[in-house]
């Protein structure tokens, strides 16, 4: 059963850049009432493509330095990241349906 994954400067790179199936990184934290809202769509395009996708997801709060890194302004902010490149983003919710075609072109 697919899961998200939480992600930290100590595991970002195994589980992102030198992940084998593409990543959709989630950049969220407590307060934001966005980000809880797209949270359940999150979980569900995890297990529906376990195996396919792996979600991960970075509490900006707890990680400020991955989201210096990747430049995040704003939040939610979605990032898939394909063969260690970041290759799609998205700001703002969205529902799992626009989630899930963000994604397709990568999976294999």
């Amino acid at each position: 059963m697919g899961k998200t994954v939480a992600l930290d400067p100590d595991n970002f790179e195994a589980e992102v850049i030198k992940s084998e199936t593409p990543v959709l990184v989630d950049f969220w934290a407590d307060w934001c009432m966005p980000c809880k809202m797209i949270a359940p769509a999150l979980d569900e395009l995890a297990r529906d493509l376990d195996g396919k996708l792996k979600v991960g997801k970075v509490n900006v709060d707890q990680q400020p330095d991955l989201a210096t890194q990747y430049g995040i302004v704003s939040i939610p902010t979605l990032m898939v990241f394909h063969k260690g490149e970041m290759v799609k983003q998205h700001i703002g919710l969205a529902p799992k349906h626009v989630l899930a075609k963000m994604v397709d072109p990568y999976l294999s």
